[in-house]
């Protein structure tokens, strides 16, 4: 075998003699004395095992070790520690939180060896780390490998090169201003402003003056000039969401506007010309709206120039996996910090489950687990796709244990005086496992 790279954090007065052993038992050592040059290797170099040491351990260091751990929770730690150490509870649940394993002084090495032996196995385990997935267009938003995706990415590459009107049809949470925005982060227009507007979620008494903007006292409340969104996104791109949700008055208008590029604010009659291109979307069949009289036909045909559909996450499931891995990636302050990623279990519920939400539903799912999952892997039960087969039969017995789950943490946090570290101490848990468990039933302290 090769030599395996570690990184030893250890003090200046350590036994040197410890990283001479690792050395002459085919390890290849890299030492830091203290966590900031720690930090500065550990960008450096790939590492996927970590030896740190410890003398005089207190609370406030626990939580320096704390911070630096979970910035650099990719590695297996191994930890080092005075016996007296292990006597301060924040000591105890920094090791239940971020170490494979940890030894006593006086270390005796070959133990030691053979644990970090171990750790570096169980480290190869796992993928080494890799570049953006290459399903991500240049820094784009959207993240997909499956064929449905690789087809919208030709499309949004080829409408981004042309100014004109985009339409994007797809399911609620499919992601479609994801596809807005990265047709705008590939065009010309990239370096002007990404304005989006749901047209569904603004009043609609308001929706004319936050379009076109409006002048001083066109109405009560209008103490100044204002430009409406059409008008801030000048010199970039409007993206209007939900387009279906506009009332026939304001389609005339949006049409006008179209048609000449030109706005009028509420209480103006003086045109304003606005440089922007127009992306709107909508969850509904445009068709049958204008069929029914609900939208207007040349508005349609205006904005429907250049027609792309996103894919529901149901039609691509090929791209669950990479999409929960970059939700967890991007997440990844929010999480446990012993937390390490997805079960094959729950990966596996992933690929089946219909996610009628789309990759909304899948982000929730995802951001929760991490919260509230109490092991190393986010398993199906922490994503709520646990399987229900025969559900209705031990619906009960799942009620119970939720309920005595509930009491106990009451009555401890109770008998406590409320004092969590105490508590957790009494339940046989972590300060923050009990934090957790506290939000899951909603129990304030």
């Amino acid at each position: 075998m090769g030599e395996r790279k570690i990184l030893c954090v250890v003090p200046r007065h350590a036994d040197a003699g410890l990283c001479e052993y690792l050395r002459a038992a085919s390890w290849e050592v890299h030492t830091a004395m203290d966590l900031k040059s720690a930090h500065r290797l550990l960008h450096q170099h790939h590492f996927r095992v970590g030896l740190l040491m410890t003398h005089e351990v207190h609370e406030a260091g626990c939580e320096e070790l704390h911070e630096f751990l979970a910035q650099h929770d990719s590695l297996e730690w191994v930890g080092v520690f005075d016996l007296p150490a292990l006597a301060l509870p924040a000591c105890r649940e920094l090791i239940l939180d971020h170490f494979f394993d940890h030894h006593t002084q006086p270390v005796e090495p070959q133990h030691l060896v053979q644990t970090l032996g171990h750790a570096y196995g169980h480290a190869a385990l796992r993928p080494a780390p890799e570049g953006k997935p290459s399903g991500v267009v240049g820094d784009g938003p959207i993240v997909g490998e499956s064929a449905p995706i690789k087809n919208l990415l030709w499309q949004v590459k080829r409408v981004a090169k042309v100014d004109a009107p985009v339409l994007i049809r797809g399911e609620s949470g499919s992601g479609k201003e994801l596809a807005a925005q990265a047709i705008h982060q590939q065009s010309a227009r990239a370096r002007g402003p990404f304005v989006a507007v749901n047209c569904g979620a603004i009043h609609p008494s308001l929706i004319q003056s936050e379009l076109f903007g409006h002048t001083k006292g066109s109405f009560t409340g209008a103490s100044r000039d204002e430009r409406g969104l059409i008008e801030a996104a000048s010199g970039g791109t409007v993206f209007l969401d939900e387009i279906g949700d506009l009332s026939l008055d304001l389609q005339v208008n949006l049409l006008r506007f179209l048609q000449e590029m030109t706005i009028n604010r509420v209480g103006s009659t003086r045109s304003i010309q606005v440089d922007v291109r127009v992306i709107a979307a909508t969850n509904v069949d445009l068709d049958k709206a204008v069929s029914a009289g609900g939208f207007r036909e040349d508005l349609f045909y205006r904005l429907n120039v250049l027609p792309l559909r996103v894919p529901p996450l149901r039609e691509r499931k090929t791209d669950v996996a990479l999409l929960a891995q970059h939700c967890f990636t991007k997440f990844i302050h929010d999480k446990s910090p012993r937390l390490r990623g997805f079960s094959r279990r729950a990966v596996a519920a992933m690929e089946v489950h219909d996610w009628p939400g789309n990759v909304r539903e899948l982000i929730n799912r995802v951001r929760r687990a991490m919260v509230m999952s109490e092991g190393r892997l986010i398993t199906p039960f922490d994503l709520g796709l646990e399987e229900r087969v025969d559900a209705p039969q031990h619906e009960a017995l799942d009620d119970a244990r939720t309920e005595a789950e509930r009491s106990a943490i009451s009555c401890s946090l109770q008998s406590a005086g409320r004092n969590v570290t105490q508590a957790a101490r009494q339940l046989g848990v972590s300060r923050m496992t009990l934090y957790r468990l506290m939000a899951k039933h909603s129990i304030t302290n």
